[in-house]
């Protein structure tokens, strides 16, 4: 029983002495992150100080390629292709190239002035437009599908000029 006894209390001296050290432990590395760390600006200017001329890249920089690509708008009751079209198609057309596996539905939309029906019309041939140029840059025709919205999906349905625009236009949906 005394020997139990003993035992006993060295198994507890030994917890209090474990429990009071990993309660110092955690205040010390506290009271350590809050003391050693430097402030915005110091760590700025450490910063700044630390970059040597060598240590620029001197690698070419190469330009980002678009995400996505772009849509491409019309002018009032037209379906004819701009400069600015066919430099936006230009661009979509690339992105094709390095992006091989992926097929696209160019979507013909148009604004809400006119019937449904000349406005599915009017889509169709947007999207056609932009589709033959695609074709003719080289994209297989296989890769391209055409659908017309008309006006039933707009971007923007306020009623004025600068939105009646931005909904004139084809959108590619990649696959």
């Amino acid at each position: 029983m005394r020997k139990k006894n003993w035992v006993v209390g060295i198994i507890m001296f030994g917890l209090m002495v474990l429990l009071a050290l990993s309660g110092c432990a955690r205040n010390k590395a506290a009271v350590k992150a809050e003391t050693t760390s430097p402030s915005a600006e110091q760590q700025a200017a450490t910063a700044t100080k630390g970059i040597q001329e060598s240590d620029v890249l001197t690698e070419e920089i190469q330009p980002i390629q678009p995400k996505e690509m772009a849509d491409v708008y019309f002018a009032y009751d037209r379906f004819d292709l701009s400069p600015e079209a066919r430099s936006t198609l230009a661009d979509n057309a690339a992105w094709m190239e390095n992006h091989a596996g992926t097929t696209v539905v160019i979507e013909g939309h148009c604004d809400d002035r006119g019937s449904s029906q000349y406005n599915l019309a009017l889509g169709d041939r947007r999207a056609k437009s932009a589709y033959n140029y695609l074709i003719n840059l080289g994209v297989a025709a296989d890769r391209i599908s055409t659908i017309s919205y008309g006006e039933e999906k707009p971007v923007c349905t306020e009623q004025t000029e600068s939105c009646w625009s931005r909904n004139r236009r084809v959108h590619f949906r990649t696959r």
